[in-house]
């Protein structure tokens, strides 16, 4: 490979990204991604096969979104969330105050449990509905829990977030070890963004709420969803302290989940197909393909002799300077490509354990910053625009500012000096 090729990959791998996350001509995101692989390919950038093993290292990942997004569509189709998010109402009795606290605290389960991409996807529309039945003052303190909770809480367990199945590859710690390395800056990260936020939204949590609310009659299906996301969620657990991939035991829960309520409420299983969001699978797809390239181009190579030294030689302020300037890059590229390419680099490379947990760190938070940070985030702003509502990019910026640092450096400072890290 000339001296130019790997400086031409590196150009088509930034505008392929540029395109996923700020979408030129509203054209959908699988697109770009797509498009920027097959480009690599045609102008012999990246041989067909490497972009096959590309496509291959992301197995694991694609089963895990897929079945979430069965899981969480299943529930969201029977009205589970509707029905959670209308007993928070019910349950703030009048208190706008109350009220903030109960629903972070199921966004809080919802992220933690079924992925922040859920959290963005299916609780917000249920959140916008009931905050409007509630009457409140303003529905946006309620609808920014879904986008904020959705980043903060979302390195709880390695199934809290797509991006920790692609930081640890292979390599991912089993749950007993994952809860020693991430349960403190994941409280404190919880925590502080919550009273931030709450901080932040406090003019607007006025007044009273309407305690009228009624609280929908959960259907059959609604009560065989429940059952199946807490099965899920043991067996996931179960799954990850034993040190197996999180991808195929997610898909057969989603699976049986959503069979077991086509067969009880003997209904079509096509609806619920459809809750899986093929194209969000052949954009991850493309991405994957796009970080084999960089690799094949020499970049992986590059940064692990430039960095890994450096990274040993003071693990603790290389964690916490590696944690922060990914949380901020996640706002320039999105966390999922940044977080294939950083797992591929923590892979390869012979770093402190603290850095690494440093990295996801960062990769997690970071997108609180702006709303192009993480699919999460964009999710949620599409959810929002479907209801004719919007939150502007400048003024997530302007109030990221305020909710993202604090809670970064908190979660860092847990990682470097946690007694037992």
């Amino acid at each position: 490979m000339t001296s130019s090729l790997p400086i031409v990959t590196w150009v088509i791998s930034t505008l392929t990204v540029f395109g996923v996350i700020f979408r030129p001509g509203n054209w959908p995101e699988w697109i770009f991604a797509v498009a920027g692989a097959a480009l690599l390919v045609v102008l012999g950038l990246l041989p067909w096969q490497e972009a096959a093993h590309g496509v291959e290292m992301g197995t694991d990942v694609y089963l895990f979104l897929a079945g979430m997004m069965l899981l969480a569509g299943t529930a969201r189709r029977e009205g589970l969330f509707n029905y959670l998010a209308a007993f928070a109402a019910r349950s703030a009795k009048g208190s706008p105050q109350r009220l903030f606290l109960l629903v972070y605290l199921i966004g809080t389960l919802v992220t933690v449990f079924l992925s922040n991409d859920a959290t963005a996807v299916v609780l917000t529309p249920a959140v916008i509905a009931v905050a409007r039945a509630a009457k409140v003052a303003s529905p946006l303190p309620y609808l920014l829990i879904c986008a904020f909770v959705a980043n903060a809480a979302s390195f709880v367990l390695p199934i809290s977030n797509p991006a920790n199945l692609v930081v640890f590859g292979s390599d991912m710690p089993a749950l007993g070890e994952w809860l020693a390395r991430f349960t403190l800056p994941s409280v404190l990260s919880i925590l502080a963004t919550f009273w931030l936020l709450r901080w932040t939204q406090r003019n607007e949590l006025v007044g009273t709420t309407d305690t009228n609310v009624a609280i929908p009659a959960l259907s059959l299906g609604g009560r065989i969803a429940a059952i199946g996301l807490v099965a899920a969620a043991l067996v996931l657990l179960v799954s990850s302290a034993i040190g197996l991939e999180l991808g195929p035991p997610t898909l057969v829960a989603g699976l049986l989940t959503a069979l077991a309520v086509t067969i009880g409420e003997r209904s079509s299983p096509l609806p619920l197909v459809r809750e899986v969001s093929w194209d969000t699978l052949v954009m991850v797809a493309g991405l994957f393909v796009i970080v084999r390239a960089l690799e094949v181009s020499g970049l992986q190579a590059t940064l692990i002799d430039t960095l890994q030294g450096p990274l040993n030689a003071a693990p603790d302020a290389g964690a916490f300077a590696s944690g922060a300037a990914l949380a901020f890059g996640t706002n320039l590229t999105n966390n999922l490509p940044l977080g294939l390419l950083a797992g591929a680099f923590t892979t390869a490379a012979d770093l402190p354990q603290k850095v690494v947990d440093a990295i996801l760190v960062g990769i997690d938070i970071g997108p609180n910053l702006s709303v192009t940070g993480s699919l999460a985030t964009i999710l949620w702003l599409t959810a929002l625009r479907r209801e004719n509502l919007d939150f502007g990019a400048m003024a997530f910026l302007r109030l990221g500012f305020v909710v993202m640092p604090p809670a970064l450096v908190l979660a860092l400072l847990a990682v470097v000096y946690q007694p037992w890290g």
